[in-house]
């Protein structure tokens, strides 16, 4: 049974997920937040397994959270689901370490899947979310291009992209992992060149459509 935060300023949101997910058998919602302000401190106190994150909330909005949970060394996987699905949102939920992404119309079995593959240690972007941000980055960059002939990725570069899917900094990468800093900056450089990207976003980006990270 997967344990769920639930971040959502709406009652009848939070109530109508909250059943939807009890009738799962496979996903407990274990505690409810109506703003970003008491996420940290309810995650230290209930450690679920999954934040479940609204974008558009009153007092502390869902990027205000991402930033905080981040902040605070909370490295509890989060879970968009909104409404919103603006591409700058989404990129700027990828780079403050959010692991997925879903628009609330989406079906009991996907958000359910979602929640267990993040749970898992993996990352969840509908694949029309996912197209659609690889279709922007591409028009406004010209440095962004599906390369023709990928080179490999050592296991430990993939690992390196893994924790980088999941927001975690150099230094963060680099005390998970026991190596230096700098050993740790060389290996992302080394990861951006392989996949043809300039950035940490856009390799993200272009590792989910690729499938070299879940």
């Amino acid at each position: 049974m997967h344990k769920v935060l639930l971040v959502d300023d709406q009652k009848l949101i939070r109530d109508g997920i909250t059943s939807l997910l009890g009738l799962s058998g496979m996903v407990q919602v274990i505690g409810e937040c109506v703003d970003g302000s008491g996420v940290v401190n309810a995650c230290r106190q209930l450690q679920p397994d999954v934040i479940l994150l609204d974008l558009s909330m009153p007092v502390m909005d869902g990027v205000q959270t991402l930033a905080s949970l981040k902040q605070a060394g909370v490295t509890t996987p989060v879970l968009i689901l909104t409404t919103f699905d603006e591409h700058e949102l989404v990129l700027h939920s990828i780079q403050l370490g959010a692991r997925g992404f879903l628009l609330k119309d989406v079906s009991l079995d996907t958000l359910v899947q979602a929640i267990a593959t993040l749970a898992g240690g993996g990352s969840y972007f509908a694949p029309n979310i996912t197209e659609r941000l690889l279709s922007t980055v591409r028009s406004n960059s010209s440095n962004f291009a599906m390369p023709a002939q990928l080179e490999p990725l050592s296991e430990k570069e993939s690992q390196i992209l893994q924790l980088m899917a999941a927001g975690y900094s150099n230094k963060e990468i680099a005390a998970a992992l026991y190596k230096s800093e700098g050993t740790v900056k060389n290996q992302c450089s080394a990861i951006l060149a392989k996949l043809g990207v300039r950035d940490r976003t856009r390799a993200v980006l272009l590792a989910l459509e690729l499938g070299l990270i879940s």
